[in-house]
């Protein structure tokens, strides 16, 4: 299939599977933006609101050269509206109600509780609108004795145990990269929203969606936890697989490849093609107890080659292999600008802008 043939049905009348849904999103940084940043991308209209100075958000680094747009903030608000309310004030706080009265959802990831002292809660927004979808995104969750912990992502990262198991075996815990649990809570919020819209679709009514990074780390840990209870042993792995094996990063005569089996099947390609047919119909449990082993002749495949070589060849017979790409040397990366940025800035002080 074509690009051309699968496109050739879709809709252009139409911003996306969410289009008429709209969002009234009072959120911070990035968990909470991130739930609104997919329902816009599917097509919510998503009006979000900041105080007169601007969500802290706007601030980190790093910007876009040559302007004071922040990359952070533009790639996690694409395809929003914007209005600026201060919701210290009565009079921002009634602006707000207005605005809620004609939405379908309010997304928020304040403390619990904060929004509330405001007149924002939920039973005060539900009284504007009963069928009211209100999503609360916090790192402890609504209610429970750390409801009212700051819960940043670092914090969940460590705290759910996901760290624990991120890094070198021989080091010491790392968090990811990138904002991890906050990703994943905007992710769940989103969805959350949607379940949330088809049951009020059914039945008309509204509800709180109580999204935790906490929970959704938890969620998404791959039974880890339920691993851990059970007293299992849980070795932090590095680049390597618990449950295959050879599976690793390695080094070539010109860079590195990340390249791996599971599958028996293709144990036996990879051996053939390193010329240790004997070991060829060593099964996954037989591998697994010689992983030092077959993880140095994997690696001594790959010195001798090139990373081409290996990618091209593991490509011809079917096997998983990739050159490993820094970010900054992604295919297809272009500058970005002003004039090209993902959202183009407009300040905080204007009233709407897309």
């Amino acid at each position: 299939m074509n690009k051309e043939e699968f496109y050739k049905r879709a809709r252009h009348d139409l911003h996306g599977p969410l289009h008429g849904i709209k969002v009234i999103e009072v959120t911070t940084t990035w968990a909470g933006p991130m739930g609104g940043c997919v329902l816009a991308d599917y097509g919510a209209d998503v009006i979000k609101v900041e105080a007169p100075t601007g969500e802290v958000a706007r601030r980190l680094l790093p910007m876009v050269p040559g302007t004071n747009l922040g990359i952070p903030h533009e790639t996690v608000n694409r395809n929003k509206r914007n209005v600026t309310l201060d919701l210290h004030h009565r009079e921002g706080q009634e602006l707000l109600k207005t605005l809620v009265s004609t939405a379908d959802v309010f997304l928020e990831n304040f403390r619990p509780g904060a929004l509330a002292e405001w007149g924002l809660g939920y039973s005060d927004l539900h009284a504007v609108k009963s069928d009211l979808i209100y999503v609360s995104v916090s790192g402890f969750g609504q209610f429970g004795e750390l409801h009212e912990r700051a819960g940043y992502d670092p914090i969940a990262q460590n705290y759910s145990g996901w760290s624990s198991l991120n890094g070198d075996p021989a080091g010491d815990s790392i968090k990811a990269p990138t904002f991890l649990g906050d990703d994943l809570a905007g992710l769940h919020a989103a969805l959350g929203t949607m379940a949330a819209l088809l049951h009020r679709n059914r039945t008309g009514e509204g509800q709180h969606v109580d999204v935790a990074l906490i929970d959704c780390l938890l969620f998404q840990s791959n039974g880890h936890p339920t691993v851990g209870a059970l007293d299992i042993p849980l070795p932090r792995m590095g680049n390597q697989f618990a449950l295959a094996t050879p599976v690793n990063a390695y080094n070539c005569t010109n860079g590195r490849v990340y390249a791996g089996v599971l599958l028996d099947s293709h144990w036996k390609l990879l051996a053939r093609e390193m010329q240790r047919e004997d070991l060829a119909n060593l099964g996954l449990m037989d591998r697994l107890k010689n992983r030092e082993l077959l993880d140095g002749l994997l690696a001594g495949y790959c010195a001798q080659r090139t990373v081409e070589e290996v990618v091209n060849r593991c490509t011809e017979l079917g096997l998983p292999a990739t050159r490993i790409i820094p970010m900054r040397n992604l295919p297809g990366r272009r500058t970005c600008t002003a004039e090209t940025c993902c959202r183009k800035w407009s300040s905080p002080m204007a009233s709407v802008y897309r």
